[in-house]
């Protein structure tokens, strides 16, 4: 398993970083809002989001995840880190597993539906769940720990 790295410090360019938030053996998730306008509408996100000026990959889903589910989380919780190329762009995804007592503080924030837990096998096999994060998921468990 890939653990956080210098270069998820670093303000290098990319576009956003999202995070796989276990809260005991369960994965936080956050139905998008149901527009048009934006990627995936009404399907199941993780937290974090787009970067901010002068952020590192870390400061980012950081910020974000506390914006999107209320949960501070510190930068030594985040136990993986690993970027992407996506279409010329950079993204960053990230793992932090906390105790389910958590789940006590979470909170939608701005935008979304609803937040939830899922199960990762249920992540992994519902028809909203955003693609490409299930095939992220399914390698970072199968690093983690030989799969689901």
């Amino acid at each position: 398993m890939q653990s956080i790295s210098s270069e998820a410090e670093n303000p290098s360019p990319f576009s956003g970083a999202k995070l796989f938030l276990f809260l005991g053996g369960s994965l936080v998730v956050i139905r998008r809002d149901d527009r048009p306008d934006i990627p995936f509408p009404g399907h199941w996100d993780l937290p974090g989001g787009g970067r901010d000026a002068g952020e590192t990959p870390t400061m980012c889903v950081l910020r974000e995840t506390h914006e999107e589910v209320g949960l501070r989380i510190d930068r030594e919780a985040l136990s993986w880190a690993r970027s992407y190329g996506d279409g010329g762009r950079t993204s960053w995804m990230f793992a932090a597993h906390l105790p389910e007592w958590n789940v006590e503080v979470l909170r939608l924030g701005d935008e979304g539906q609803e937040v939830a837990l899922m199960l990762p096998e249920e992540y992994a096999a519902n028809s909203l769940s955003i693609p490409h994060f299930v095939v992220r998921l399914t390698q970072y468990l199968s690093d983690l720990k030989g799969g689901f």
